[in-house]
């Protein structure tokens, strides 16, 4: 007989949205956001933090939720690729993918989306070093990386300007 795993009460704020959760230990963060909360943005690409496509923001700081237990993430505030965009309009982020042709497949972008934010939101005019270290832990399999380095510096330019 298949032994019970008892739940933890968890509380985390996604998107701007409070959550009072019971989960159990085992739950990984990506589950909780796409399987819970239905926000299908973050993808599942490797289980083993390589391609970054799960990455989210905690707290600030990107973390790759396909490794991280969801009871980690207890008193958190999560951002995930579905709270860039405000009341219908693009992030300036989001809005420099498209305008750059930074995406092909999309499968990355969410998380490409994510390391940008985390780097443009403090520094506003990165060097062609910072962009390539911000995203070292998101791999794009489709592109040649340099329409999102050009994605990345013109939401750095409009984020300047907002």
């Amino acid at each position: 007989m298949p032994e019970t795993i008892d739940k933890v009460a968890i509380q985390l704020k996604v998107n701007g949205k409070l959550y009072s959760l019971a989960v159990e230990p085992r739950t990984l963060l990506v589950e909780l956001l796409r399987e819970e909360l239905n926000l299908t943005g973050t993808h599942v690409g490797c289980d083993t933090t390589y391609c970054g496509a799960c990455t989210v923001l905690l707290n600030g700081a990107s973390v790759k939720s396909c490794t991280m237990f969801a009871v980690q993430a207890d008193g958190a505030e999560i951002l995930t690729v579905e709270g860039l965009a405000k009341d219908g309009k693009l992030h300036p982020i989001q809005k420099a993918f498209g305008d750059s042709y930074g995406l092909q497949c999309g499968y990355c972008t969410p998380g490409l989306m994510l390391s940008t934010f985390q780097l443009v939101t403090k520094n506003h005019e990165p060097s062609e070093n910072e962009i390539r270290k911000a995203i070292a832990g998101n791999t794009c399999r489709c592109t040649g990386y340099q329409n999102i380095f050009k994605a990345i510096r013109l939401a750095a330019q409009n984020m300047k300007g907002a």
